[in-house]
C-alpha cells in the first residue's frame, strides 16, 4: 500500500516541480531582454565587471568552457589535444588585445569552427560576464593596450 501511495504522490508532485521550474526561469528571461544588444564586433559591453559576476562567470567557464579551453584558459585541455584543436591561450595579453569585447561576445554566442556557440543557452548578460572573465585571464602586460569597444 505504501508503494502505491508514493507512486501517486510522486505523480502529483511532478506538475508542482515543473511549475516551480517555470517560475524560476521567468526572471532570467527578463534579464536576457534587458541586457540585449546587437551582436557585432563593435558592440560595447554593457555589463560592468564586479567580484560577484566575475565569480559566476568563472564558475560557468569551469562547467562549460574549460573542457576545451583549459581550466585556466590556457587552451591546453585533453579534449582540445585529442581533437587536434589549436586553442588560443587567454593568458597571452596580446591575443586578447587584438579582439574587441564585441568580437569575444560573438565567439561565445555564435562559436567558430568546431566550437559551437552558446546561442540561446545563455543570456546576453551572462555572455558579457564571460567576456569580462576572459579578459581577467590575460597576464598583466603594460605594453599591451586592450582593444575594447569602449575606447
Amino acid at each position: 500500500m505504501k508503494l502505491s501511495f508514493l507512486g501517486l504522490g510522486g505523480f502529483l508532485l511532478v506538475p508542482f516541480l515543473c511549475l516551480a521550474n517555470f517560475l524560476q526561469q521567468k526572471p532570467q528571461q527578463k534579464e536576457a531582454v534587458s541586457a540585449e544588444t546587437t551582436s557585432s564586433a563593435d558592440s560595447k559591453n554593457p555589463v560592468k565587471p564586479t567580484p560577484e559576476n566575475l565569480a559566476d562567470a568563472k564558475k560557468f567557464f569551469g562547467f562549460d568552457c574549460a573542457m576545451c579551453h583549459g581550466v585556466s584558459g590556457d587552451g591546453k585541455s585533453n579534449l582540445a589535444a585529442s581533437m587536434g584543436l589549436k586553442m588560443n591561450d587567454w593568458h597571452e595579453s596580446t591575443v586578447l588585445a587584438k579582439m574587441t569585447d564585441g568580437e569575444i561576445f560573438d565567439l561565445i554566442v555564435k562559436g567558430k569552427g568546431k566550437m559551437t556557440g552558446e546561442g540561446d543557452r545563455v543570456s546576453s548578460a551572462r555572455a558579457w560576464e564571460l567576456v569580462n572573465y576572459v579578459r581577467t585571464l590575460a597576464k598583466i602586460d603594460t605594453a599591451a593596450d586592450p582593444k575594447t569597444a569602449s575606447q
